[in-house]
């Protein structure tokens, strides 16, 4: 088994990705056929009610008898931001090597999330999406694979998700991490938002009267666009201070995007 200190940091691994249902071959099968140095098996964060273990168990120790690095992470299965936040945060750590994400191993919500994953980075030319299409298919209980055997494997196409700039989205963070009385509330006043802003150089301000340049600049460059472009957030005005909020849509754009 490959251990992460004995892998040189400039060598170009092979590594896979791939979220664990009841499939045995569609892993193991690929990873072998595609020479892969390493695979991420993506578990359910619920270990109790992960009905998938024992699959999980078999296909790491296969991989493991072919000299492929395993590690295993959880994202809860239900959640399709925890799972693209999981996938995200993998392709990071593994950014300079080529990834194969294996779209075919696990539930629908598995490969939608995997696959929305790849849509996040600019640049996914290393990036390899693929479908493990089964020999046989088998309606079985879950204690037996879905399915046996692979016929071939199909690469798939990336497309990319247009997300907010990097200064708007440190803005969502702000507004994601700002606590009131030590309790993360999802909003913060306007000119809380500001301070941190100029503090984290998010927005730029040098005038005479920059108590006001500051709220303009704040407004034009972070909040308008967050607003009315994205949906991210909403302001709104409670006695003399302005609240700019967290909407749904910002909540869950903040799981995997922050």
């Amino acid at each position: 088994m490959h251990t992460v200190d004995t892998m040189s940091n400039n060598l170009k691994l092979r590594v896979h990705i791939a979220p664990v249902g009841f499939e045995l071959d569609r892993i193991v099968i690929p990873a072998k056929k595609m020479r892969a140095d390493k695979v991420w098996l993506i578990s359910h964060t619920v270990r109790s009610a992960d009905k998938a273990r024992p699959f999980l168990e078999k296909i790491k120790k296969t991989l493991e008898k072919n000299n492929i690095e395993v590690q295993e992470v959880s994202a809860d299965r239900y959640r399709l931001f925890d799972i693209v936040r999981v996938v995200k945060e993998i392709i990071l750590k593994d950014r300079q090597h080529d990834i194969y994400l294996n779209i075919a191993s696990g539930s629908k919500i598995h490969a939608v999330g995997v696959m929305m994953a790849t849509m996040i980075f600019d640049d996914r030319t290393n990036l390899h999406p693929f479908y493990a299409q089964a020999e046989d298919y088998h309606h079985t209980k879950v204690t037996e694979p879905q399915t046996t055997g692979i016929k071939e494997i199909n690469d798939l196409p990336t497309y990319q998700i247009h997300t907010p700039p990097q200064k708007q989205l440190a803005a969502l963070k702000i507004i994601l991490e700002h606590e009131e009385n030590g309790i993360k509330v999802g909003k913060i006043k306007k000119k809380d938002m500001a301070k941190l802003a100029i503090k984290q150089g998010l927005i730029k301000v040098d005038a005479i009267n920059q108590s006001q340049a500051t709220y303009a600049s704040l407004d034009k460059n972070i909040i308008s666009p967050l607003e009315n472009e994205w949906g991210y957030v909403r302001t709104e005005k409670v006695g003399k201070n302005r609240w700019v909020h967290l909407t749904d849509e910002g909540k869950w754009a903040s799981e995997f995007l922050i």
